[in-house]
């Protein structure tokens, strides 16, 4: 399934957060979704599942325009917590289940072993890394054909980071595409392949990694700070 933006854009009454983006999602490619926070990153991904309507422009799936079947090809993580504080993990899954078709409880199983988390833990119980886990626990199960992960790694310590990066890789796909937003550069160099960077709500640049490296000699961290500034790459990982 091939997810394309043209000249998509979104306002809040007087303030622009998606400025004419044009892009394009293709299966089996890892985009990192770059820029400092307020960017306009969050409110893309809104927009490419359906949880929030556009202003101007389209978005075309296979050529045609996003459908509400589409929409349910389409599995967003979004950054806020998403889940009740009475559930246990079990009961997370069997929401998933009753509310998603293309759900795969045993993956989910796999999952849940996999990330260290137990069907009888409780939400309101998790720590920030636990619930960050279960999310993707939750969104990777789904037999989607376009993941969204909105700042998966915002707020968690390194090892549990890492811990979600490997488990992203080992669930790519050819017949999806994955797209994951975050300022945390540095982590997702060897994750991701291309790189979509955003600045005041405008796709700025779409670069693969590897050929930055080869052509520009600059890796994603490098290229951040050419774009963003020092100062901003210092803000945005304290």
């Amino acid at each position: 399934m091939s997810v394309t933006c043209t000249n998509l854009t979104k306002r809040y009454f007087t303030k622009t957060a998606v400025d004419q983006v044009s892009m394009t999602f293709e299966p089996g490619h890892i985009y990192a979704l770059l820029g400092p926070n307020g960017n306009g990153k969050s409110t893309l991904m809104k927009l490419l599942s359906g949880l929030t309507s556009r202003t101007s422009g389209e978005i075309t799936v296979d050529g045609h325009p996003l459908s509400y079947r589409d929409k349910a090809n389409i599995a967003f993580a979004p950054t806020e917590s998403i889940f009740f504080d009475y559930m246990k993990i079990r009961d997370v899954g069997r929401y998933y289940q009753d509310y998603f078709r293309d759900f795969d409880p045993s993956c989910f199983q796999r999952l849940l072993v996999e990330l260290e988390l137990t069907p009888d833990m409780k939400v309101r119980t998790l720590s920030s890394g636990m619930l960050a886990k279960l999310k993707i626990a939750a969104t990777l199960s789904r037999k989607a054909s376009l993941i969204l992960l909105d700042e998966p790694l915002n707020g968690i310590d390194l090892l549990t980071r890492e811990s979600i990066l490997h488990t992203i890789i080992a669930h790519a796909d050819p017949s999806r595409a994955m797209v994951i937003s975050s300022h945390m550069v540095e982590e997702l160099e060897a994750t991701v392949d291309t790189a979509l960077f955003m600045k005041e709500g405008r796709l700025i640049l779409s670069t693969d990694v590897e050929t930055l490296r080869e052509k520009e000699g600059l890796s994603l961290v490098d290229k951040y700070r050419q774009i963003y500034g020092h100062g901003e790459l210092l803000k945005e990982a304290m």
